[in-house]
């Protein structure tokens, strides 16, 4: 078997690679090393992508500082397992049906749906709408108010449009009803566009904190993750700009603003990086079932 040669382009792409590799990472390692790196150290400066003095002080001082980050973390998490979950069976659901040629209002539905993408009611009857729900300080009102969206909706039934007919109705014929159709032949050859609702869903709960301030700030069993470490920033005041030298100053002996910034800056970022690579296996296997002959 003859070696590929490698051509200029080819050593100029690898290169190019490199760079946006680089730049990449960087910003994610730097706040690594810093978040892991001695505070007091960390005042010098010059901490690149590998801790001077390494330590997990900082973490022990958000976790030690807060009883209730352990319940908060548990609270996200269940939010955005929960709501990604039933957010997908209600999207995917509603698209099917607006992908049906004999439903017969599927325009009037769909316009209805474009028009909440364009006008809201604001944020005031919102909150009285929730109220009128009995959803404050409920575990709802982190789940029913997301539960659809124009957006992923419009998404995920422009997919199920592609879907050949002759499945469907080869299906039919076999005497397969609409949850059959739509379970086990609509499902898998979505697969790839799921994945992709749910990485959004996932990302969108796991950020959400202003919705714990509005509905459910008054209950300790429903604060979240990023609720908490938002009022951690604020209390270190260190929620916005460069650390100055007033806010600088060591807190505990063992930490600082910068330092303190750094970790929940990880504790809030990584879990939700976790999530993609068991999705990139869907995203492969989802195309491959996609692939019909006609």
């Amino acid at each position: 078997m003859a070696k590929k040669k490698f051509t200029m382009f080819d050593i100029l792409l690898l290169i190019l690679m490199f760079f946006v590799l680089v730049l990449t990472l960087y910003p994610f390692l730097n706040i690594l090393a810093i978040s892991l790196n001695n505070a007091i150290d960390t005042a010098r400066g010059g901490i690149n992508i590998w801790p001077r003095e390494f330590t997990f002080a900082n973490y022990t001082e958000i976790f030690g500082s807060n009883d209730r980050l352990l319940q908060a973390l548990f609270m996200s998490i269940l939010r955005t397992v929960v709501g990604t979950v039933t957010g997908i069976i209600a999207s995917t659901m509603l698209a099917y049906t607006l992908s049906r040629r004999d439903f017969i209002f599927n325009k009037q539905v769909g316009f209805l749906l474009v028009i909440t993408m364009f006008i809201s009611g604001g944020l005031i009857p919102d909150y009285m709408l929730i109220r009128e729900l009995g959803l404050i300080n409920d575990f709802m009102v982190y789940i029913l108010p997301l539960l659809i969206t124009a957006f992923n909706v419009i998404i995920i039934r422009s997919f199920m449009d592609n879907i050949p007919m002759a499945l469907t109705e080869s299906a039919k014929i076999d005497g397969a009803n609409d949850f059959t159709i739509f379970w086990r032949i609509v499902i898998p050859l979505s697969l790839p566009v799921i994945a992709t609702i749910a990485l959004f869903l996932a990302v969108g709960q796991w950020n959400m904190w202003f919705d714990t301030y509005l509905y459910a700030r008054s209950s300790d069993n429903l604060t979240t993750l990023q609720f908490e470490l938002m009022k951690i920033l604020d209390n270190a005041n260190i929620s916005g700009g460069d650390v100055t030298s007033q806010n600088a100053e060591v807190l505990a002996g063992q930490t600082n603003p910068q330092s303190i910034k750094m970790a929940i800056t990880i504790i809030a970022t990584v879990p939700i990086l976790l999530v993609y690579p068991f999705l990139q296996r869907y995203f492969v296997t989802g195309l491959t079932l996609g692939a019909v002959k006609s």
